[in-house]
């Protein structure tokens, strides 16, 4: 999984349910009071998100930097599957799946009747080439962890069998990113243009712009809009304004400076989005001035986590615990909330003979809204323990080039925020090929698979507390807070979805009453 890809998609919550698919549509805003309930067909919804113009693709599978080009591929071709707001996995693409005994082999039943906007239908060799075309991508060991290529197979018409190189108890969650699907045999000068067997159909793309309409086979049940219109924009602020202007209907993750703002305003109606984006600062473990567990458990005990939430996200946010997955319906609550203790975050330096005389960097960028913000207090606070912090900010492309996954102190986000598991196995186990503190723990490796691979839930609720703690205790993770998502919406706009990453572009329910 690319790691711009990885922001904008969905994470994958816990199954619950490991042997039968789930069920249930995506969870929608709360709608403005008195107003009209009865979902109507018609109508064009103008939406606008962020991007920029010299980061534009049309790859499905390729690396999606802006929001704009995540929005527009989402809504033109399906996953397998997708959060759900009623259960963690829900259909997509794929209406069942199920695991062998072991929970190494799973078989994807597709919907019957899918069909590509051309009118051909969806068949299981579609979408094995499309999943062995994502798995061959620079990144695809990743985005499809334990599984080769050899192992993604059709069997019969309908079903798609994956097989893992290890128990994977999880392996569901994993379709629900990028799995995007393609006609077989699709050649990469005719992707953009490629149809895809979404709810709506390109009608016309320029410039990072396009215009979506309907469609009507959608295999997934009735489209309400006749069409959406995505608009680039390279700042909240212009989307904000766009938006004040009557220009377009919706900004979509505009950040909590523009929900302040548009807070007064009866015309608009802020659609938050909770556990929607970790801002975690990142210490290295495996060297550098962090590596001593001493060390980083003095600047967890540094922080004023409220401050942080209250300055730097305007209170659109939760204090956060050094676990990331908070949206996870399995996240440990009882685990006991780290708070700021100051003489202890002393006595643990002097213990571990940090240099307080020396001045320590911390890399950051602009990407979004309030990162750089939260580096700048986090310096301040802990100058109170000691630690002298200077904040380097850094252009986004110099960022993940040589600062991300190398340096020793550096702010990061995820937009996958409600699973626990799936961000161990993207950025903590050892051999993830995203482990941003360099973290090396066998403990956490073993109480890893031991997650995967049990079967019964409650014993893997057990297991997964285990898993937990030790992220609590020992990682380079200081999660001060987590942002929520922020949509911005004109009166007329409805059915908007309330879920996090992937969850926030299903449009298919939306609707407008005019």
């Amino acid at each position: 999984m690319n790691r711009r890809q990885v922001l904008w998609a969905g994470g994958a919550t816990v199954t619950t349910a490991l042997l039968a698919a789930c069920s249930g549509n995506g969870g929608t805003s709360a709608e403005p009071a008195g107003a009209d309930a009865k979902p109507r067909k018609g109508g064009t919804l103008r939406i606008g998100a962020l991007g920029r113009a010299g980061a534009i693709t049309r790859d499905p599978h390729g690396t999606q930097a802006n929001e704009s080009d995540y929005l527009i591929i989402s809504l033109v071709h399906d996953t397998l599957t997708a959060p759900g707001a009623k259960t963690n996995t829900a259909p997509r693409l794929a209406t069942a799946w199920k695991a062998s005994d072991d929970l190494k082999t799973w078989r994807f039943t597709l919907a019957e009747g899918a069909t590509f906007h051309d009118g051909t239908p969806v068949t299981a060799d579609d979408v094995v080439w499309s999943l062995r075309r994502l798995r061959g991508t620079p990144s695809g060991a990743s985005r499809l962890p334990g599984i080769k290529a050899a192992n993604i197979k059709a069997e019969g018409a309908r079903t798609v069998v994956l097989v893992s190189d290890h128990p994977n108890a999880e392996l569901p969650l994993l379709t629900r990113l990028t799995t995007f699907v393609l006609k077989k045999g699709t050649k990469d000068k005719e992707i953009g243009k490629a149809p895809g067997t979404g709810p709506f159909k390109l009608d016309w793309f320029r410039s990072g712009n396009a215009r979506l309409v309907r469609n009507e086979d959608w295999h997934g049940g009735e489209v309400l809009l006749d069409a959406v219109e995505v608009k680039i924009f390279e700042s909240p602020q212009a989307m904000s304004n766009a938006l004040l202007a009557g220009q377009i209907d919706v900004a979509s993750n505009v950040g909590a400076v523009a929900a302040r703002t548009a807070e007064k305003r009866e015309d608009i109606r802020i659609v938050r989005r909770p556990d929607d984006m970790a801002m975690p600062i990142v210490m290295r473990t495996s060297s550098g001035p962090f590596a001593d567990p001493k060390v980083r458990e003095a600047l967890k005990l540094a922080v004023d986590r409220e401050a942080m939430v209250k300055q730097v996200l305007s209170g659109y946010g939760k204090v956060g615990n050094d676990i990331l997955g908070t949206g996870d319906p399995a996240y440990a609550k009882d685990i006991p909330q780290r708070a700021r203790d100051l003489a202890k975050a002393k006595s643990l330096l002097k213990e571990a003979g940090f240099d307080t005389s020396k001045t320590y960097k911390l890399h950051t960028t602009e990407d979004i809204s309030g990162l750089a913000e939260s580096a700048t207090l986090f310096a301040t606070q802990v100058r109170e323990a000691g630690v002298r912090i200077e904040v380097v900010k850094q252009e986004s492309a110099t960022f993940w080039e040589k600062t991300w996954l190398k340096g020793d102190l550096y702010t990061t986000y995820w937009g996958t925020n409600d699973s626990v598991v799936f961000l161990a196995s993207k950025t903590m186990v050892s051999d993830s090929g995203q482990n941003e503190a360099a973290w090396d723990s066998a403990e956490f490796d073993a109480a890893y698979r031991r997650v995967t691979g049990t079967k019964d839930p409650a014993a893997r609720a057990k297991v997964l507390r285990d898993l937990q703690r030790i992220e609590h205790d020992e990682s380079g993770y200081l999660l001060w807070g987590v942002a929520d998502g922020i949509d911005l919406a004109a009166a007329p706009v409805r059915g908007l979805p309330t879920l996090p990453g992937y969850g926030r572009v299903q449009l298919e329910r939306a609707w407008l009453a005019r």
